[in-house]
């Protein structure tokens, strides 16, 4: 079984726009759908980031109102612009193009005092946030405080280096990364000797997720139990943006709820294939979450 965190996740990160080819720009980074996914599955995420004084900025906190997703931690930095990404598809896999000196790279650890709890149930932070000050400063400043943390690793070069992502990796709760992720980080003679080499030197504590695409999904515990799952079937594949986020916050809703393994490998990865019908990784319309929610009741 999971181990059951109860309380409030907790979410840091970017909040910025993808840029589609056609001109659309959808609201996303991986931090802020997976707060989004939560809220609209049900839980109650506290969104820790950062956007520009800027129309871009103005239509982020709109959303969230929209959505009753909590923007108590948002700030508003003067001098920096709400992140933006150029999104482009290749064979129907996505690449982006990330630009410096977003707003999101500006997190201010002083700011965070006063509207994050003590102790947060979870914590979630991937890697990107990561890549500047003072950002990285306000997310070790949550995990210090953090019962619990999730590390979604989602490298975007050029901004990272694996020997810094290896060290924020150290003493996670659960690690979640793609294939190709894992063998750019860890050394080994295949992909079950990687995962328990990184579960082994970072001393995770709960479980490394692995994804592989349309081959599905695993889950590998440090006392070497495994759990395996295909992937689910899109019968109106449009692009596969977020699918990633998506599986990452069926998989901390199933932590928080303390389902099973298998319960929880199987409904993320079913949730992973909705979100591929869709333009980019969310939707404001409520009947495609609840259609979620009511096929997860126990």
């Amino acid at each position: 079984m999971t181990r059951n965190a109860g309380g409030r996740p907790v979410i840091f990160g970017e909040v910025l726009f993808d840029s589609f080819p056609e001109g659309a720009d959808i609201l996303g980074g991986a931090p802020f759908n997976v707060a989004w996914n939560l809220r609209r599955l049900g839980a109650e995420p506290l969104f820790v980031g950062a956007v520009g004084a800027d129309a871009l900025g103005d239509r982020v906190r709109a959303a969230m109102a929209a959505a009753e997703l909590d923007a108590a931690a948002l700030q508003v930095v003067p001098d920096a612009p709400t992140g933006r990404v150029q999104v482009t598809l290749h064979a129907g896999e996505p690449s982006y193009e990330i630009l410096p000196d977003q707003a999101y790279d500006r997190v201010d650890p002083a700011g965070l005092q006063q509207a994050v709890p003590d102790a947060p149930a979870l914590l979630y932070h991937g890697s990107l946030a990561l890549r500047a000050e003072p950002s990285r400063s306000a997310c070790a400043w949550l995990a210090e405080r953090a019962r619990l943390r999730f590390v979604d690793v989602n490298l975007r070069r050029p901004w990272y280096r694996p020997d810094s992502v290896l060290e924020w990796l150290q003493h996670a709760d659960y690690v979640k990364l793609n294939r190709d992720e894992l063998r750019e980080l860890v050394a080994g003679t295949d992909d079950a000797a990687r995962v328990a080499t990184l579960i082994e030197q970072a001393a995770i504590g709960g479980a490394v997720i692995l994804t592989a695409g349309e081959e599905g999904a695993a889950i590998v515990t440090p006392a070497g139990k495994r759990f395996e799952a295909a992937a689910a079937v899109v019968d109106d594949l449009r692009d596969p943006v977020g699918a990633g986020d998506a599986f990452a916050s069926v998989v901390m809703l199933g932590i928080l709820r303390g389902w099973s393994w298998p319960a929880t490998l199987e409904r993320a990865l079913d949730f992973a294939a909705r979100v591929c019908t869709l333009q980019g990784a969310t939707t404001t319309d409520p009947s495609f979450y609840a259609a979620a929610r009511e096929a997860w009741r126990d």
